[in-house]
């Protein structure tokens, strides 16, 4: 288990949404620095916040930001797209970019800063999934976030040896603008900023941060034609 008091945190895609809200839990609990990304520069006031740009689909621009934030004991994979593109009729660029974002920039960033880690104590990578990782029925971002969930799982594995505990998230419908034209009831990112910072701190390997997403993973065992995106409901 990690405490986040006093450690310094890397938040993608930290300007907005959940991002800016695990910007604001971080702060709130008590870590010394949060590195926050964008894709393009931002400025943000407070002096415990370093802004950087990151573009997770680009080698250079994540060996960039591992070379700012040589301190970082916490690395939250925040930052992902969802694109219109279903794996038949989708326009193939979209798919394509939407594994490159949601899985390959993951893998780029727990690949640059898992030395950091390392020398670092080992600290931990939290990595955000979601209900849909589970749920047949969203085109490429589901089969993306399925995808995501299994990187996540080796990488445990794999990052176990240095000691660097690996956190998988999955949420339903959170109140952001990637999904504003979803009518579902959504929950707020301050609430499922908070529950992934009490997972984390509890030492859990698996942050199930909302009613939804515990309904679903329960439903895993059951016949895979009833795991659809309307299991969401």
């Amino acid at each position: 288990m990690v405490a986040v008091e006093g450690k310094v945190a890397v938040v993608t895609g930290g300007r907005r949404g959940l991002g800016a809200a695990l910007v604001e839990a971080l702060l709130a609990r008590g870590a010394a620095k949060v590195y926050a990304t964008a894709r393009a520069a931002y400025r943000d006031e407070r002096p415990a916040v370093v802004t950087a740009e990151l573009e997770v689909r680009e080698e250079d621009s994540v060996a960039a930001l591992a070379a700012l934030a040589p301190d970082a004991e916490l690395v939250f994979n925040n930052a992902g797209v969802l694109l219109p593109a279903g794996l038949l009729g989708g326009d193939f660029a979209a798919i394509s970019e939407t594994f490159d974002v949601n899985v390959f920039g993951p893998l780029r960033v727990a690949r640059a800063f898992a030395p950091i880690l390392a020398a670092n104590g080992g600290g931990a990578l939290v990595n955000m999934h979601s209900v849909l990782s589970w749920l047949a029925g969203s085109g490429a971002y589901g089969a993306s976030k399925a995808a995501a969930w299994s990187v996540t799982n080796s990488l445990r594995i794999e990052l176990a040896g240095q000691h660097t505990q690996v956190v998988g998230v999955h949420a339903g419908f959170i109140d952001t603008d990637m999904v504003s034209a979803i009518q579902r009831p959504k929950a707020t990112t301050a609430d499922i900023a908070a529950r992934i910072l009490d997972g984390l701190e509890a030492g859990r390997t698996e942050v199930l941060a909302d009613e939804v997403s515990a309904a679903v993973k329960t439903a895993l065992s059951g016949p895979v034609e009833k795991l659809t995106f309307a299991a969401a409901g």
